[in-house]
């Protein structure tokens, strides 16, 4: 039976607002336990693979409780997260008040808005992140247009998520875990078990890293990658957008 959380098209934003609004305060918690903790391991993959440092700005696109927003201003860049759940930007926000930044680190801010209509000019950003986020929005391709408009020519644009492992048995037992074991994490911490068995709906409708990959040529991105973890089933894609910053500056970007 479906996650009562999952719902396709234009309609599934309210529903993953309501979904993130439920696992906010046991957001950190259940990522830690459901992962065995790896999670912070891939992030730490996405913000190297990002190159961040001084000078340089940065978004995080569904940034929730703010790790990679952090780990990016860690390298030096002038970070912004950026959610559409409040209750997320909360957890994030109260850790911004212990955020301790050491000489050379960045800025940190957060706001709240859609993802499909950032509300940034264009190529306004050095780099984009959007963590276990891209899965979620109504539309993938629209989504992966807007992180697109916001990055400036030379950028890189990374895409951390669950991912769908090509050998197919070992994809049938991923999938059995999330059928089966996930759910369990949600009913003990959030008392609905559909809060976590949306993550299987949700990976079986997306296009995981091959859709990524492709969708990303289509746009016209250099260096395309696909970088997998446990055999696959969390992946990281990245790119760069044609073109150079420094080139962008002088006016010769279309």
């Amino acid at each position: 039976m479906a996650s009562k959380f999952f719902v396709p098209g234009d309609g599934r934003a309210p529903k993953v607002g309501d979904l993130f609004a439920a696992v906010a305060p046991r957001y950190d918690l259940i990522n830690d336990l459901q992962s065995l903790g790896m999670h912070r391991l891939w992030k730490r993959r996405l913000v190297a693979a990002a190159a961040a440092g001084p000078g340089q700005t940065a978004l995080d696109v569904c940034c929730g409780t703010g790790d990679v927003t952090f780990a990016l201003a860690g390298r030096g860049a002038d970070a912004v997260g950026f959610d559409f759940s409040h209750p997320m930007l909360a957890v994030a926000a109260d850790r911004a008040t212990r955020f301790q930044p050491a000489t050379g680190t960045g800025s940190v801010r957060f706001q709240q808005g859609d993802a499909l209509q950032l509300p940034f000019p264009d190529r306004s950003f050095d780099i984009v992140t959007i963590s276990y986020g891209l899965r979620n929005l109504a539309d993938f391709h629209r989504g992966l247009r807007e992180l697109t408009r916001v990055l400036r020519p030379g950028g890189r644009l990374l895409v951390l998520d669950f991912g769908k492992p090509d050998f197919l048995p070992w994809r049938w037992a991923y999938y059995q875990y999330l059928e089966r074991i996930c759910p369990l994490f949600g009913r003990i911490f959030c008392g609905d078990a559909d809060t976590h068995g949306y993550i299987l709906d949700s990976l079986k409708a997306y296009p995981a890293q091959h859709g990524v990959d492709a969708a990303l040529r289509e746009l016209g991105y250099a260096e395309t990658r696909i970088e997998c973890f446990l055999g696959g089933t969390m992946t990281l894609n990245s790119g760069r957008r044609p073109g150079s910053s420094r080139a962008h500056a002088a006016g010769q970007v279309a």
